[in-house]
């Protein structure tokens, strides 16, 4: 029974609790003492600690991809927010409902600007929507609406929390209905605009998926539409969440590179974008044109915050498409005496991925043979890196094994954005996630020396060398995850690596196996 006797910090989690947040990864300080103490209070909301707040933010994104709906961090400061803003960066672009509760100095000692004073909100505003409670009276209020935010915009909010708001005592609010997460719907007006230049176009169109697109709901009836009209299918480059295998339609991402994405899309006469961001280059290149599309060809389906899935339920039975029969293939796997590249241990953890596994994907040297070799695979669910800040695969696995403990996570993972939130390990050991981390340890930033290639240095002087090197001092990345928490192996050829996923993987995790490329 809630009563007027509690202060304003177990007013803010019973309030997060009521509106359905079961989750909190957190990195508190001084100024978040009430809320650490409140959270004893609030039985139906888990507190997990990360040892630096991206790790945090990155969970938090991985767990609300799975779940559809926000977890909760909590941060100390201007400062804790700052070091967990690459993955809320991540998560803005993955447009992933999740809220920060940072704490903030007392109102009244806020003039003096001490030494941890800082814009907070300025900080925030960077990635989301920002609410400051001003007073303890309604903190149950703004709490609630940055979680409504956070599912109404499909994005990040943040409530900042003075420290003597939260310890003085709150009066306990009116009851409100929480707003579950909803996309917008898209017109059957639009719908059978797109129907209409999809007929014109034939097999000069390409559907760009995206969003909820990437069901298997939304891919089956890509899938029909394709079948019916010659159209060709590709999904967005870093999708948020993608279903995959399982009989799904064979959806390769747009490629990374710009002159490849430029070469898949530019004799297209109708580019339907669905549930996805407009095309664009990652980066400009002189002589490369930013828009990855010709004019005039690109057709918005729906938005990334609209019901792309419904959209394309309509779309495909506007155009009278049937239902392809799924064509069967076997995933290809390399001889057990072949090294690991890139290739054979994308084909490999294809192969033995356990039907329902989540992968997290960061890095591009095992990230994209996976993907191409995962469509032949049995069920799975991909997460990828949406916004390019590196750091985010090791924690997003973390919130997906929280989010979803009945079902394995992967991370397939490059050794060198790893290293940005390895703390990571230890709230999976902590936590005892069942995530199997696999890091491909080629001790070089390779995407790094490709860039440097692209702009003309096709040989390295020394400091650029070193500066794309890891291997000086090589990370020995089986005593790293040991001191961890984390159990761990190292593995050089196929059949090694094909035994230690296996057996990891009935075992449970967590587990790292360090693969030698």
């Amino acid at each position: 029974m809630v009563s007027d006797a509690l202060t304003g910090a177990e007013r803010l989690v019973h309030a997060a609790a009521g509106a359905g947040v079961q989750v909190c990864f957190a990195n508190p300080g001084t100024t978040e003492m009430p809320l650490v103490a409140a959270l004893d209070q609030q039985p139906g909301v888990r507190a997990v600690l990360g040892l630096q707040e991206n790790v945090c933010t990155g969970a938090a994104d991985g767990y609300a991809r799975i779940t559809g709906h926000a977890a909760m961090t909590l941060l100390h400061l201007g400062p804790g927010l700052a070091n967990g803003l690459a993955n809320l960066h991540n998560a803005r672009r993955a447009h992933t409902p999740l809220v920060n509760v940072v704490g903030d100095h007392t109102s009244w000692h806020l003039p003096y600007d001490a030494p941890l004073a800082s814009d907070i909100a300025a900080l925030a505003a960077t990635v989301g929507t920002v609410r400051t409670i001003a007073d303890s009276d309604s903190i149950s209020e703004v709490t609630r609406g940055a979680i409504d935010d956070a599912h109404r915009m499909l994005g990040v909010s943040t409530v900042i929390v003075p420290a003597d708001h939260q310890q003085h005592r709150a009066p306990e609010p009116p009851s409100e209905p929480t707003k579950p997460l909803a996309r917008t719907g898209v017109g059957s007006a639009r719908v059978k605009e797109v129907a209409t230049r999809l007929r014109e176009a034939g097999s000069r169109a390409v559907l760009l998926l995206g969003g909820n697109s990437l069901t298997r709901a939304g891919q089956l009836a890509a899938g029909r539409v394709a079948s019916s009209t010659g159209a060709t299918l590709y999904s967005e480059t870093f999708p948020a969440r993608a279903e995959r295998g399982g009989g799904l339609p064979n959806i390769d991402r747009l490629p990374y590179f710009p002159e490849a994405a430029l070469a898949a899309l530019t004799d297209a006469d109708a580019v339907v974008v669905t549930g996805a961001s407009d095309p664009v280059a990652y980066f400009g290149y002189e002589g490369i044109p930013s828009v990855l599309t010709r004019p005039g060809t690109l057709v918005r389906l729906a938005q990334p915050h609209e019901d792309a899935e419904e959209a394309l339920l309509e779309l495909a039975d506007l155009v009278g498409a049937d239902t392809p029969v799924p064509r069967v293939v076997a995933v290809s796997v390399p001889n057990d005496a072949a090294a690991l590249t890139g290739r054979t241990v994308g084909q490999v953890v294809a192969a033995c991925l356990p039907d329902g596994a989540i992968v997290s994907v960061e890095g591009g040297t095992c990230g994209y043979p996976f993907y191409t070799a995962s469509a032949a695979a049995v069920a799975h669910t991909v997460l990828t890196n949406t916004g390019g800040a590196i750091g985010q695969g090791l924690p997003c696995a973390l919130g997906a094994a929280i989010a979803a403990p009945d079902r394995p996570v992967i991370a397939l993972q490059s050794d060198g954005s790893a290293l940005y939130t390895i703390q990571a390990l230890w709230t999976m050991s902590r936590e005892r996630a069942n995530v199997i981390v696999l890091i491909a340890a080629n001790h070089t930033y390779n995407v790094l020396r490709t860039e440097l290639g692209r702009h003309g240095n096709s040989e390295f002087g020394p400091q650029a060398a070193a500066l794309t090197s890891l291997a000086n001092p090589l990370v020995d990345w089986v005593t790293l995850a040991t001191g961890l928490g984390v159990p761990a192996s190292r593995v050089a050829r196929v059949a090694d690596l094909r035994h230690a996923l296996t057996d990891a993987v009935a075992s449970g995790g967590p587990y790292l196996i360090e693969m030698g490329l």
